[in-house]
């Protein structure tokens, strides 16, 4: 099965001059975790999470007009709509990622989320496996990072 076939289709962006209030508020009435960054060509650049607005943001004391620019995730990992979907959660597992973009011809097509692979019962192991290592903490500390 192909990421084409699970994927959300229907996905909504931020710019990366678009303030953190209104990526949250966008966030908030799709009830969505996170939103795709995009330039002014379409292209994905980047995605803010809530984790990044508390972490980067509101943590720092910063104002909610400033600039998704200044508090988006930037090494942005993406699939195509044909990646296979054993693939795709090994890339969501190695990456310690929930959400992954979906990119085709340069321009975001979809957004695949762990719940995607969790909802077909074909995949649920593949979905708890890539689920535990996200999961997992990437530092000897176990601190939050």
């Amino acid at each position: 099965m192909k990421v084409r076939e699970v994927m959300t289709s229907n996905v909504s962006t931020v710019s990366m001059n678009s303030s953190i209030r209104d990526a949250a508020n966008q966030m908030k009435s799709l009830n969505i975790g996170s939103i795709p960054v995009c330039d002014d060509s379409k292209r994905p650049v980047g995605i803010v999470t809530d984790r990044d607005i508390v972490i980067r943001n509101v943590s720092q004391g910063s104002d909610s007009n400033t600039s998704v620019n200044s508090v988006m995730s930037r090494n942005l990992v993406t699939v195509t709509p044909e990646t296979d979907v054993h693939e795709a959660a090994k890339i969501m597992a190695q990456n310690q990622i929930r959400r992954l973009p979906v990119v085709e011809n340069n321009q975001i097509v979809g957004v695949l989320a762990i719940g995607d692979l969790a909802i077909r019962d074909i995949y649920v192991n593949e979905a708890g496996d890539a689920l535990s290592n996200i999961s997992e903490p990437s530092n000897p500390s176990g601190n939050l990072r």
